[in-house]
């Protein structure tokens, strides 16, 4: 598994170069990611449950165009997110594999990618699938919640 750590150290080691003060190299990553998914996620999910739960149709719709303009956005902030969180551990000479912050993080991004093809798929005409989203969208910001549990951990750690 060291072949990720390869790729990726020559732009660790450019990144590097710049002179990146210590402290946000170390705590970058977690700071911008807490603004996504506290910020950006929890209004994404609101506004997907409000647009199907709100009785006032208006309402509704606006939830539901809120959600479909952010959704593609925050899923792109959190793989960029991503990418930073394992560059940044590349960068600081860490493990990349070994800490459930990485595979908490990697599921998150394997289901909202997933979640967002459902979307794509024109779910609308569908009951279930539209009830697929929903609970797959929130169990993934559950996910993401976890997930910066075990990041705080790990930054602490090193």
């Amino acid at each position: 598994m060291s072949g990720l750590r390869d790729l990726l150290e020559p732009i660790a080691a450019w990144f590097r170069d710049l002179g990146i003060p210590e402290p946000i190299v170390h705590w970058g990553h977690p700071l911008m990611m807490a603004i996504v998914v506290l910020v950006m996620g929890s209004f994404v999910g609101l506004a997907g449950w409000r647009g199907r739960v709100v009785m006032d149709e208006a309402a509704a719709v606006k939830s539901r165009s809120d959600h479909r303009k952010l959704a593609p956005l925050m899923f792109a902030f959190i793989a960029a997110g991503y990418t930073g969180g394992v560059l940044s551990l590349v960068m600081q000479n860490q493990p990349i594999f070994e800490s459930p912050h990485f595979w908490t993080g990697s599921a998150a991004v394997l289901l909202l990618g997933l979640n967002g093809a459902i979307a794509a798929t024109g779910f609308a005409q569908k009951a279930s699938l539209r009830t697929l989203h929903a609970y797959l969208g929130s169990a993934t910001l559950c996910l993401l919640f976890l997930h910066a549990v075990f990041g705080l951990k790990l930054g602490l750690a090193i």
